[in-house]
């Protein structure tokens, strides 16, 4: 038996409008038409579907079957439908973020609670644990946007420019380097430096100061939570390189000193790595527009 979505509509329009005409009006089809299907679906069947003599027009037993079977499946069939439309017009879709970013944390946040009031059908997820293999998940379609540093050529991605910021040093308000009205390469020989958990690559203060100068530091600690690098500075265990949207709660106490890094200060731009294809969705539009937007206010608070 081929039985189609059509033929479930038309068994529950009968049902429902108790006649032939009336539920042909409402399939927009001829009385005739309908007619010659419902004969083709009991052909189909081998049997009747239809107590004819009644009025008004019932189903039969096996009919009954077929109207439980389109109350069952047809919603779901228009559920589906509206999903299709909600993702096609670009209301509906998926936002799995991977971070390569351990600071990213104190903007991202207040980014995703505007972004899911603007889009709630939106799924919107962090991936945890994809952190040092995001950019390959990316590519795998395992996440749909990467937040990086770091950008590199790969097919079929682009990173897409979000904000700059400022790597700042903050230190106990009591390290001798309170003194200095910022800090260079070498005055970090004598102190324990206190990073995330990353490959040195990765590392700002390494990446773009200390490996060129050919400076190591006294120590190098790795911390993983951006509240416990800025406890251990303050108990004199060291200092740290944040950026300078950390610092918007640790720059007026004085229990800390903040200093630029070199005379000129340290520049580096974060990014939105995302399928090409998927950049211009309207909602992944909309959430590239706020990233760029919002952490600015952390910045300047």
């Amino acid at each position: 038996m081929h039985l189609e979505f059509r033929h479930l509509r038309t068994i529950k329009a009968i049902h429902d409008a108790g006649g032939l005409a009336r539920a042909a009006d409402q399939l927009f089809i001829t009385q005739s038409a309908l007619s010659h299907q419902i004969k083709g679906l009991e052909d189909q069947a081998g049997v009747e579907l239809f107590v004819r003599r009644s009025k008004p027009l019932k189903l039969s037993a096996a009919g009954m079957k077929l109207l439980r079977l389109a109350e069952r499946i047809l919603p779901e069939i228009a559920a589906a439908e509206a999903e299709f439309e909600a993702l096609r017009s670009g209301r509906a879709g998926r936002l799995h973020i991977a971070i390569e970013c351990h600071a990213c944390f104190d903007w991202l946040f207040p980014v995703l609670e505007k972004f899911r009031h603007a889009w709630p059908e939106i799924d919107v997820d962090i991936r945890a644990g994809l952190a040092f293999n995001a950019l390959p998940a990316l590519s795998r379609e395992e996440v749909d946007l990467v937040i990086s540093s770091d950008p590199e050529t790969i097919e079929d991605v682009q990173f897409n420019p979000l904000f700059d910021y400022q790597p700042t040093f903050v230190a106990a308000s009591s390290n001798p380097l309170a003194a200095k009205a910022f800090v260079v390469a070498e005055d970090f020989a004598d102190q324990t430096l206190i990073t995330y958990p990353v490959d040195r690559a990765r590392i700002d203060i390494f990446s773009q100061l200390l490996t060129p100068a050919r400076v190591e530091p006294r120590a190098h600690r790795q911390v993983e939570l951006t509240a416990v690098i800025l406890m251990l500075v303050a108990s004199g265990r060291g200092v740290a390189v944040l950026p300078d949207w950390v610092m918007r709660e640790v720059k007026y106490q004085p229990d800390y000193i903040t200093r630029p890094v070199t005379e000129g200060g340290l520049t580096k731009r974060l990014f939105a790595a995302t399928r090409v294809e998927d950049a211009t969705r309207p909602f992944m539009a909309h959430f590239l527009k706020l990233a760029r937007s919002e952490p600015v206010k952390l910045q300047r608070a």
